[in-house]
């Protein structure tokens, strides 16, 4: 039995399909992502705006052409922080439904962090000891206190890269003091984070796929080979590499970041803010020790309906 499984995100639209044995695993058949920026030029204003909507329905439409042509059984559909917190949000599921027949499910940060949880615990050997787990999308960005058992606190803030973006536009390069704006923002606005870790002190950060994709693959190419990221669920980074990293993204251009192996286009202006998202929680932290997981909500999804 093929499934597919679409994740509607707020910069990308992801296709996962896969094939399920008859023992519930499954093996990947195909996956892709296509660009929509569903916040561009409306996001902090509550609604799609409408070069964007369509850019998102075009895109939805092509993955549904891709499932028909492997075949697929099943098709599993969910929309998270761009939908879900704009007006005509429901409008897009309605057309959606109307051009393909696919059931949207919107669900909230809340089971947005669940999935990505299981999606992260498919992916990475989790301990006894809590991590904290981060996914930066972009709209919201969803905080997950865990081990291998449960989940001990989980939070969905609208603090999504694009949203910042449009909220707090940086000069190019960005300077000290915009640095300064966001990072006090980022301490405002994460303080029942503050509270849980307290509550629940963390052994290490697991960054969930998107950014944190970008970051391994720009320190891949960068300092080893990125042969080193081949068919691998998880990765540790080194935090010498990561602060050099970080360094210069700050320190350059939106030209200069096109040029930056291993960064793809549509995230070159999004890597800015989740590289001050990132360092911030690795300050505030002490974080020792940080770890991709390239698994997210796709395979939570998958999790969930296999189990």
């Amino acid at each position: 039995m093929r499934i597919a499984v679409i994740d509607l995100g707020t910069n990308t639209f992801n296709l996962l399909i896969v094939e399920v044995n008859s023992d519930k695993t499954y093996s990947h058949v195909f996956q892709t992502k296509i660009s929509v920026k569903l916040a561009e030029g409306g996001m902090n204003q509550g609604v799609i705006a409408d070069t964007p909507f369509q850019r998102g329905m075009a895109a939805f439409k092509t993955h549904f052409e891709t499932t028909k042509k492997y075949n697929v059984d099943q098709i599993f559909a969910f929309a998270t922080s761009a939908i879900r917190s704009t007006k005509n949000g429901h409008i897009f599921v309605e057309q959606a439904k109307k051009e393909t027949g696919i059931d949207i499910q919107i669900i909230s940060g809340d089971r947005e962090a669940e999935l990505i949880y299981y999606g992260v615990h498919s992916a990475v050997e989790l301990s006894e000891e809590a991590s904290l787990i981060i996914d930066i999308g972009g709209g919201s960005t969803e905080f997950i206190i865990a081990n291998k058992d449960r989940i001990f606190w989980k939070q969905s803030f609208l603090l999504g890269a694009a949203r910042l973006l449009e909220l707090f536009p940086p000069s190019d390069p960005i300077n000290d003091a915009e640095i300064k704006v966001f990072t006090n923002y980022l301490n405002q606005e994460l303080q029942p984070l503050f509270e849980a870790v307290k509550k629940n002190p963390i052994s290490e950060l697991i960054g969930s796929s998107g950014s944190f994709d970008s970051l391994a693959e720009i320190i891949a190419h960068r300092f080893y080979s990125p042969e080193i990221l081949d068919d691998k669920t998880e990765f540790t980074f080194n935090l010498d590499d990561c602060e050099i990293v970080y360094d210069s993204i700050l320190k350059s251009t939106n030209s200069e970041r096109l040029k930056i192996k291993g960064l793809v286009a549509m995230r070159v202006d999004m890597i800015v803010v989740s590289s001050i998202i990132v360092n911030f929680v690795v300050r505030s932290f002490d974080i020792q020790k940080m770890r991709l997981s390239t698994y997210s909500l796709k395979e939570g999804v998958l999790h969930e309906l296999l189990k």
